[in-house]
């Protein structure tokens, strides 16, 4: 099984890249958390390309196609998602209503540095995701306080916190219909 991941933040210390690699340690043999980081490549949506899009955007389409599921790590900007992943999200989204995002299993989870992780983006990647025909599980990972959740070799801190991600992916990998172990 393929899980597509994909980190909203554009930042090279991003803890989402940092949330999803914990999220692939969590995962069962046999599943493969697979990442995509070409997020600051998509260009801007446009529907008069929408039929033909360009090359990075029909790459992107492409490895949400193949991909199982997927398996989103956003931050917060303002009170809602950054914008170059709501961009990428407004690609998946179309041809409407048959898209790569249709039917397609997809959890989010979130990082910040604030106090509630990220809870606002989440439910808006929910949205989105829903709106494009996606199957979305309505689980939610807030890692707050970023900046200190994480130990050294990426894993987060809190015991808690790392339950709680594995039983987000392990939702996932159900939903796509493999056996999840413990």
């Amino acid at each position: 099984m393929r899980i597509l991941g994909i980190a909203g933040s554009l930042r090279r210390g991003s803890h989402n890249r940092r949330l999803l690699r914990a999220a692939g340690a969590q995962l069962p043999s046999g599943v493969d958390l697979v990442e995509w980081d070409a997020l600051a490549a998509i260009p801007a949506f446009n529907e008069d390309e929408e039929l033909d899009p360009p090359e990075v955007v029909s790459d992107f389409l492409a490895e949400i196609e193949s991909a199982d599921a997927l398996l989103i790590a956003t931050p917060e900007y303002n009170a809602s998602l950054p914008g170059a992943l709501k961009n990428a999200l407004d690609w998946a989204s179309r041809p409407f209503p048959e898209n790569v995002l249709r039917h397609k299993p997809c959890a989010v989870i979130g990082a910040s540095t604030g106090l509630f992780g990220a809870v606002w983006a989440q439910a808006e990647v929910r949205k989105a995701l829903k709106a494009s025909g996606a199957h979305v599980l309505e689980s939610e990972l807030p890692v707050g306080l970023a900046d200190a959740a994480f130990t050294e070799d990426g894993a987060l801190v809190d015991p808690e916190l790392t339950a709680r991600l594995r039983d987000v992916v392990g939702d996932l990998v159900r939903e796509v219909g493999a056996p999840v172990e413990g």
